[in-house]
């Protein structure tokens, strides 16, 4: 492979402008595809083989009136403290308001009078008027829109208080968080490499990739159903990886340069080592991606696999693109002090070693007290992760200012916290002798459950042979107990077939979301199983080790065990909640773990691959483990810790997000980097090598004869460039190009 890469990263850097016209080209073309394709539609979430899908699709069959897919508001109404809104004044105001909305659009399908529909709470404070539209949230217009909120503020001055919320009131997107992570990067290669020019280059070349990969899933996303959200974990981990790979290959080619090689020779030479590292860890993130496929729900494998394809542009665009860039850049790709000063062997070295080499010699003397410290530490992190409970995010968990948030907990008082997540019981009574007596049925059942604050009438469908029951908890949505009352209702499902015949599914809203947390929760160990084998067996190829492997596998699950559990210490739990903005504790969103596992996992291994194959590189050229880890360290260590710190800087700008679920997301995925690189491989790889030795490299000959050699290493393309070139020829590099 090193030989092939060495030959890739010459043609590039020979034919660089042909190679970046190429790309250039394919962008544009991937963003006319995006510009004329019929723009995606929201997300089709369904789950497969659960009882809450299984209840959906018998209602889309036999009661579509009931299951309609456009957008829906709920205006909510509250009088002042220690008054009701049956005040003829507020009465006529409310009123006004409902026949306001009706006419302020075409797009409105009904507007429900809350005097009428019975939607006053008991102690008459608190009112809501519940709005239907003909087309989804996503065809709204602005006029629509701003319709409604202006009949909210109309109402407002009456002295009412007055909020809306429901999928028509889409929650305000925090912008500007890519650009901060952008702006950081920037200034972190900037330091690193002490060159604009060197800097520049990594972002160029990450943005490009996002930029293909993102227009191709614009331009196919209606066609493949891939939904709005699929692009946000592609331009994320696109960006990501992107900024490392450059960042690996760019460090490589100015050693290389630093050497004394020619350019175009350096140029080979860092993709034919660094290259390979490069497309050994794409790999192991687009099998952490693709894996995503285990949870068995078609939106988040479609999302695993767009990432996935996102990632191997990245690798190719690094592998491509950025030997070109590196032929344009000429010199400049050093500092102006490092082009005076010529390749490293005609100036004198440095008399203080680098920070990565102190602190590797540092943990080589004292590898079992930095081992334990690292272990401990991680393993103390991970306790609170033993208590994690998993929902999904709803207005609730909004910001407190926003209008949702606020006519969320507005409706949480007046009609009780159930009220915002109620379950949808459809009674399939198509096999019961009388339809109406099976429903009346369930509805006495359903009321004798402890934790039902409410039970509504049964709603037929034209052929009276379904029916809709809804049940109001005395719980909210994300809590134990709501979730604990969905099994104890599907629990009765035996005991009402067998009174009447019919069956009774639990679905809706929070019924779904019940599910999906449950079936996250199932397929956590089976993908960690699948990813972390593949990877394993993938590591064992890179480094021809079986123990390396071993050690990168058990290191990702300490530092992911870690950050997990700081995610529920902070966000369930409440610790330091302030610190990090956090308004309402609650549980876990249900996609964060297995999120958290494949993204970080990704980062892991490619934090692992490049310092790791630095050590390797040393060790087969003759140094003994200790010195070899000290090489790795003294070329990997700054690249490695550059790339974790971008990293950090991007997922840790999404903390200021308003929604609860994104600042989640990038406080985990920041806490897991920091933990990985830093803890985990930064000092618990280099204590492992110490007190293993040679043992590290073990790999058993039978082993060794089964698995290919790929020289990821470059061991035997460095041979075969310099054995015989210091007998006096430089014709090898020339056969190697035209080979």
């Amino acid at each position: 492979m090193a030989t092939f890469l060495y030959k890739l990263g010459r043609f590039s850097f020979r034919h660089r402008l042909f190679v970046v016209l190429s790309w250039v080209a394919l962008l544009v073309l991937a963003g006319l595809g995006a510009s004329a394709a019929t723009p995606p539609a929201p997300s089709s979430f369904s789950m497969p083989g659960t009882e809450a899908q299984r209840a959906f699709d018998l209602l889309g069959e036999r009661f579509p009136e009931a299951n309609s897919d456009g957008a829906t508001a709920r205006v909510v109404f509250k009088a002042p403290d220690g008054e009701q809104l049956t005040r003829p004044d507020y009465r006529a105001e409310i009123e006004r308001a409902v026949a306001g909305l009706k006419e302020s659009s075409t797009q409105v399908a009904s507007v429900a009078d809350p005097f009428s529909a019975h939607s006053v709470s008991k102690d008459g404070s608190t009112a809501y008027s519940a709005v239907s539209y003909k087309v989804g949230s996503a065809s709204l217009t602005e006029h629509t829109k701003d319709a409604l909120q202006e009949t909210a503020d109309a109402a407002r001055d009456s002295g009412l208080a007055v909020e809306i919320g429901g999928s028509a009131v889409q929650a305000e997107e925090e912008s500007g968080t890519e650009v901060i992570g952008v702006v950081i990067a920037a200034l972190v290669l900037l330091i690193t490499f002490g060159s604009l020019v060197a800097a520049g280059l990594p972002l160029i070349t990450a943005l490009l990739g996002v930029g293909v990969g993102v227009s191709a899933i614009a331009a196919l996303a209606h066609t493949l159903d891939l939904g709005d959200t699929t692009s946000t974990l592609a331009m994320m981990l696109g960006l990501a990886v992107g900024i490392d790979y450059a960042l690996f290959i760019v460090t490589r080619y100015r050693a290389e340069l630093a050497d004394g090689h020619e350019r175009e020779q350096a140029a080979g030479r860092a993709l034919g080592t660094a290259g390979s590292a490069v497309v050994f860890a794409g790999l192991t993130v687009m099998i952490a991606l693709a894996g995503l496929s285990v949870a068995g729900i078609p939106v988040l494998t479609k999302m695993g696999l767009a990432a996935a394809g996102t990632v191997a542009l990245a690798v190719l665009v690094a592998l491509t693109l950025l030997p070109a860039l590196l032929g344009i850049a000429g010199k400049r790709i050093l500092g102006r002090r490092a082009r005076g000063r010529g390749p490293r062997s005609h100036r004198s070295a440095s008399t203080r070693p680098a920070v990565g080499v102190r602190w590797a010699g540092f943990v080589l003397r004292r590898p079992v007290p930095v081992l334990v410290a690292g272990v401990v530490g991680l393993g103390a992190l991970a306790v609170p992760a033993g208590s994690l409970e998993l929902g999904l995010p709803d207005e609730g968990s909004l910001a407190a200012e926003t209008t949702q948030r606020k006519a969320y907990d507005m409706l949480s008082e007046g009609f009780g916290p159930g009220f915002n997540g109620p379950l949808v019981l459809v009674v399939d009574a198509k096999n019961s002798g009388d339809a109406r007596t099976a429903a009346a049925e369930t509805v006495v059942t359903v009321r004798k459950i402890d934790g039902v604050a409410a039970v509504g009438p049964a709603a037929f469908n034209r052929a009276g042979d379904t029916a809709v029951i809804t049940v109001v908890p005395s719980s909210g949505p994300g809590s134990a107990q709501t979730e604990e009352l969905v099994r104890e209702i599907r629990g009765t499902s035996s005991e009402i077939r067998s009174a009447t015949g019919a069956q009774a599914l639990v679905t809706g809203q929070t019924g779904m979301e019940v599910d999906f947390s449950q079936k996250m929760n199932d397929a956590l160990l089976p993908y960690l199983a699948l990813v972390v084998g593949l990877a394993f067996l993938l590591l064992m190829v890179v480094f021809r080790s079986v123990l390396v492997p071993l050690k990168a596998a058990l290191g990702f699950l300490l530092s992911v065990g870690a950050a997990l559990g700081a995610v529920v210490a902070v966000f369930q739990w409440g610790r330091l909640a302030d610190v990090f903005g956090v308004q309402q504790t609650g549980p876990v969103m249900s996609t964060m773990p297995i999120f958290m596992v494949g993204i970080v996992f990704g980062l892991a291994m490619d934090y692992e691959v490049f310092l790791v194959t630095r050590i390797r590189e040393a060790y087969v050229r003759g140094e003994s483990p200790e010195r070899a880890v000290v090489a790795g360290f003294k070329h990997g260590a700054r690249v490695v810790a550059a790339a974790a710190v971008i990293m950090m800087a991007v997922f840790g700008g999404f903390l200021g997000a308003s929604e609860q679920a994104v600042k989640m997301i990038g406080f985990g995925l920041a806490v897991a980097v920091f933990l990985d690189a830093f803890v985990v491989r930064m000092a618990i790889v280099p204590a492992v090598h110490a007190l293993l030795g040679r043992s590290a490299w073990w790999l058993p000959a039978w082993l060794g004869k089964l698995l290919p050699d790929l020289d990821v290493e470059g061991e035997n393309l460095r041979r075969r460039l310099e054995g015989p070139a210091r007998a006096g020829a430089g014709r090898p590099e020339a056969e190697l190009v035209r080979g």
